[in-house]
């Protein structure tokens, strides 16, 4: 594989079908130079066709990092799938998150040095997340207003995501109340950075194992930038099985002792 300058990492488990509709939309991006790492928490045969097929039928350069299945682990798949990237500025998303074509173009437009990316998601119901087709895709057309309106969502505020370019979209991202946390499913930074705090806590289950490593960044002295309505990808419905209260009670605890006591590092992490 050619080296790339970036490289997007998109966790996964067991969602074939909206990691193919992802994969199409990586296929529409304005920029070509990247290359694709998938972090896959143990999925069965079905992920691994998926993958299989886009790497022998398009140009998208994807390296699939798979581990059995041990239950929620996708900290430690993606430390490995950091210790795979080529990239040296890394672009962090979902496989059930459809990037917008100018998805990477906005990350690399916006990303600087001693800071980190945070963007959102536009979420789906179930509904249209099941409708979308791989020419919606194509087309751009599911991330219309017009579409998304006409196959059912209900207007809100959020609608402002999808529409929101140039003054406007400068404001709502200065003015939304959302913290620019580091959110896995919309967020990026230099790989080295990354390092240096060692990547992801891998004790740390469902609920916030994303925001712990962002907190680290910035205990280390990082600051964050809100692209939440500028770099956009639509998250398609789906269950989760695997969240409960007390993997989150755990992962508050470990929050809070990084926030308390400043830490920069984990010792849970890619250097054990």
């Amino acid at each position: 594989m050619t080296p790339k300058a970036t490289s997007v990492i998109i966790s996964t488990y067991n969602q074939p079908k909206w990691l193919r509709n992802v994969l199409i939309g990586y296929q529409q991006q304005t920029l070509s130079d990247f290359e694709i790492v998938i972090a896959d928490d143990g999925s069965e045969d079905g992920t691994r066709l998926v993958v299989e097929a886009f790497q022998k039928d398009t140009k998208l350069k994807i390296e699939h990092v798979w581990h059995p299945d041990a239950g929620f682990q996708k900290t430690t798949i993606l430390n490995k799938a950091i210790q795979a990237t080529q990239g040296n500025y890394l672009i962090f998303s979902d496989g059930d998150c459809v990037p917008r074509n100018d998805f990477i173009e906005t990350h690399l437009k916006f990303k600087k040095y001693g800071h980190f990316l945070s963007g959102g998601y536009f979420k789906l119901p179930l509904t249209i997340s099941q409708s979308i087709t791989a020419k919606d895709i194509i087309d751009q057309t599911c991330f219309q207003k017009e579409w998304l309106l006409k196959n059912g969502l209900k207007k809100s505020f959020k609608l402002n995501k999808l529409t929101s370019t140039g003054i406007k979209e400068r404001l709502l991202n200065a003015f939304t109340p959302t913290k620019a946390t580091w959110d896995g499913m919309n967020a990026s930074g230099f790989k080295k950075d990354i390092i240096a705090v060692n990547g992801f806590d891998e004790r740390m289950r469902y609920g916030g194992e994303d925001r712990e490593l962002g907190e680290r960044l910035i205990n280390k002295g990082l600051k964050s930038i809100q692209i939440r309505y500028s770099a956009i990808c639509l998250h398609l419905d789906h269950e989760r099985g695997y969240v409960n209260e007390d993997d989150s009670n755990i992962n508050k605890a470990i929050r809070k002792a990084t926030k308390a006591q400043k830490r920069t590092w984990t010792d849970f992490g890619i250097i054990k």
